[in-house]
């Protein structure tokens, strides 16, 4: 089996405070995504969150892992698939889905064998998932970069001019509790996310992508009045926990996929961290 898994257990944020460089980067980065001929997964025990991607230069199929006590990936679990590298199929149970760049994918629960395909090895697909526990069964469906809903957002006198592309997410695509989608940074722009911001009721994943090979990105979490940051590059993600704020900043533009889970599908429902009280 070409999978590789992980997992993460949640920290309390107080012991967070005492953490170093390493233990950041140990307990909340994701840094071996995006492997040829594999899949890897991390398994997240905040809302029992599951990141991963595949990149098949053959065919992957995607196989239950231990933790999952599963007779199949899905049998109790959604997923979201978003395409970050050259075209590609997602088979799901025989049934083809063609996905261009940065194109996405909603899989419901119940469904049994999952097969990710490239259409030319040489220039393989990268396929980016999230995946939340799922009570009910709902369609699968394709959702192109130009059918998300898009917001635009910031400005460029705060560095902030942004594209929200709203993917896999209510009023797009009917879900449990996963939602995903993706946030493009317009040229000179670097901060995502400002202000900064909360979700009590539910986890975050950044995964951030499209930044150059000599740039990075600046990813900052924690408790509004105890952040702490750390330094991430193309195709890596970030744990966040629902007491942690979630921005960044790049030394260039950049885009990132969020995808999140918890206890509702309000996608406004967040506590505002305002910007002179952060510490």
């Amino acid at each position: 089996m070409n999978t590789q898994y992980e997992s993460r257990y949640a920290s309390n944020p107080e012991t967070v405070k005492q953490y170093d460089t390493t233990d950041l980067r140990s307990e909340f980065l994701v840094d071996n995504l995006m492997q040829k001929d594999r899949i890897v997964i991390t398994y997240s025990h905040y809302d029992r969150y599951i990141v991963g991607s595949a990149v098949p230069g053959k065919s992957l199929k995607l196989e239950p892992i231990e933790p999952l006590k599963a007779d199949y990936f899905l049998e109790r679990r959604e997923l979201g698939i978003m395409n970050v590298g050259g075209a590609g199929t997602v088979e799901v149970d025989g049934v083809p889905y063609q996905l261009g760049h940065k194109d996405a994918l909603y899989i419901g629960q119940g469904n049994k064998q999952i097969v990710f395909k490239s259409d030319e090895p040489e220039q393989p697909s990268m396929f980016y998932f999230n995946s939340a526990p799922a009570h009910t069964s709902y369609p699968t469906k394709m959702v192109s970069v130009q059918e998300a809903n898009a917001l635009e957002l910031g400005s460029m006198e705060t560095a902030n001019h942004r594209i929200v592309h709203q993917m896999i997410i209510g009023g797009v695509v009917d879900t449990c509790q996963l939602q995903m989608g993706m946030t493009t940074l317009k040229s000179g722009s670097v901060w995502n996310t400002m202000p900064a911001h909360v979700h009590d009721r539910r986890m975050e994943i950044y995964f951030y992508l499209d930044v150059p090979a000599e740039q990075a990105v600046c990813h900052f979490m924690g408790q509004p009045e105890e952040t702490r940051h750390i330094w991430v590059h193309n195709h890596q993600a970030v744990i966040s926990p629902p007491w942690s704020i979630h921005c960044g900043s790049g030394t260039s533009n950049y885009s990132f996929i969020w995808g999140m889970a918890g206890e509702n599908l309000d996608y406004s429902d967040m506590d505002v961290a305002p910007i002179t009280e952060l510490r």
